[in-house]
């Protein structure tokens, strides 16, 4: 059995050409294969209608690691990162909230609404800045595994526990916290005005079928408030060219080092021999050979689609089958013949930045309502994140025209599937941003709409999960993606996981596929 390559990677998306750039830097002759036409996964760019690309899935950066974009020396393949300097987020009695990119203003704002909570903001943006420096060491940590507890397990417990530490009481009372309560419930302790409250808490919902008020939100509110640009944490852009111009930064890199990159080349199965992972098996029936295979493929597919559970522990069987992902997330890209109106925005400079449709708690709550008990399976006025690359990026659409970039929440994964439902669900999320921008209907040149069963087919997420899994507490760190299993290694030799289903989880992050890179360059593989 000749062996070809040394690294397989399967799958091209952001994680998995991470692992590649990783590996062929350590000198591994590495192969990626790419079932789609297009690399990214979910963090790509595509012309959808003539002259006008979307970032179809994932839409803006701000979790990709620091330390991957130094390693990698993106800057030089074409990363070209913009700020989101500003949020808008209109309400329905006519008024607004603004975040601006400038701290004199913001607190202007808030005042506003609140002197109270204009003084609160600042402790509170410490606060949250003290807790993602806390975390910060922890996303850039092979997790241990508990079940086998050598000497390598043992000294990361040594560092985490002196780590947490470290942190002193008050930091730690902090993060407890964060770790346990909702969203709403934690943002309650710092701020009066609900309209402030719903702006900060919605990053506690994103990717989750969970409200604002769901025990376990305000981690998730972390985990996106660590997205950092130029050292500065909660600091959010959009690539030049779309999310999919960050993947092929990295594929760039990736082949650089010497990494082949395949396309159209989906994989059936991973070929396992005597428990060790030897190759894999292509759709097209051939059949390539490698000393290691990586999947950079979600939980689901990395375990029960790509090998055999025979050759898996029972007990990693049955987790992975109650493995949460449950899409909640769908999109929607308009190509526009010019720039919307928000009747509440004064500045309109601020439609450079985030456009968020979240005037209250009770709104965004009710859209979880709406979608976990409606009998349409989404939101009527759902929770929206919505950007206007275009106004930063004029290549993305013809002269004169513009594309926004809609992210809907919620849209459950249990329906939506034909063009009848699919339509009902962009007309709820056009419907529900005309009250806010009248004049968006006359605008609308074209429309794409993705449910998380679109995501699922055309991506290949499970369940259109954004995030491969939800980041809940049950499924973070020494648990993602199952007990035992969350050192990248799999039970299979050779074989191992380097997706966003792995610690630290989803986001464009590049993080599990740095560190399970590092991993099997540690393990000599």
């Amino acid at each position: 059995m000749k062996k070809d390559h040394d690294v397989i990677v399967v799958g091209g998306g952001h994680n998995g050409l991470t692992a590649a750039a990783y590996l062929a830097k350590a000198g591994r002759k590495v192969l990626v294969l790419e079932r789609r036409h297009i690399l990214g996964g979910a963090a790509v760019s595509e012309e959808i209608f003539p002259g006008f690309i979307f970032s179809v899935c994932s839409y803006v950066v701000s979790l990709l690691r620091p330390e991957v974009i130094q390693e990698l020396q993106l800057y030089k393949h074409g990363l070209h990162l913009m700020p989101l300097a500003s949020v808008f987020t209109p309400m329905e009695n006519g008024d607004y909230f603004a975040v601006y990119p400038d701290e004199i203003s913001t607190r202007e704002e808030i005042k506003r609404h609140s002197l109270r909570d204009a003084d609160a903001y600042v402790e509170y943006n410490h606060m949250m800045y003290q807790m993602a420096f806390a975390v910060k060491p922890i996303l850039g940590m092979v997790p241990p595994n508990l079940a086998v507890l050598g000497m390598e397990s043992a000294l990361t417990l040594r560092v985490f526990a002196k780590h947490l530490k470290s942190l002193g009481k008050e930091k730690f009372h902090h993060l407890s916290k964060i770790m346990t309560m909702s969203a709403i419930d934690f943002l309650d302790e710092w701020f009066e005005t609900d309209v402030i409250k719903a702006e900060l808490g919605i990053s506690g919902i994103i990717g989750t079928m969970l409200g604002p008020r769901s025990p376990g939100t305000a981690y998730v509110l972390l985990h996106h408030y660590m997205g950092e640009m130029d050292g500065a944490f909660s600091a959010w852009g959009s690539q030049r060219g779309g999310t999919g111009a960050v993947s092929e930064a990295i594929a760039s890199a990736a082949r650089g080092y010497g990494a082949e990159i395949r396309c159209n080349a989906p994989v059936s199965e991973v070929i396992v021999k005597n428990g060790r992972a030897v190759g894999v098996a292509l759709r097209s029936g051939d059949e390539i050979y490698a000393n290691t295979v990586v999947s950079g493929c979600d939980p689901y597919v990395t375990f029960r689609e790509l090998v055999d559970s025979k050759e898996l522990p029972v007990e990693l069987v049955n987790a992975m089958d109650k493995f949460k992902y449950r899409g909640s997330s769908g999109k929607v890209n308009l190509a526009l013949d010019g720039v919307p109106e928000f009747t509440a925005m004064k500045d309109k400079t601020l439609l450079n930045g985030s456009i968020e449709i979240a005037p209250s708690v009770d709104y965004v709550e009710r859209a979880y309502d709406d979608a976990k008990y409606g009998s349409f399976s989404f939101s009527r006025r759902p929770f929206m994140d919505i950007i206007i690359p275009t106004m930063v990026d004029p290549t993305m659409a013809p002269p004169g025209k513009h594309v926004m970039s809609i992210f809907v929440q919620y849209c459950s994964y249990k329906a939506n599937t034909t063009d009848a439902e699919r339509d009902e669900f962009g007309d709820a999320v056009v419907d529900t941003l005309t009250e806010f921008a009248p004049n968006l209907k006359d605008l609308i040149l074209h429309r794409q709409v993705l449910t998380p069963w679109d995501i699922e087919q055309t991506m290949g997420l499970k369940e259109g999960n954004i995030f491969h899994g939800e980041l809940t507490l049950d499924q973070l760190f020494i648990l993602r993606p199952a007990p035992g299993w969350a050192n990248y290694r799999t039970p299979i030799r050779n074989y191992y996981q380097a997706a966003s289903g792995a610690h630290p989880g989803g986001g464009i992050t590049g993080g599990p596929g740095r560190l399970a890179a590092l991993k099997i360059i540690k393990d000599g593989n």
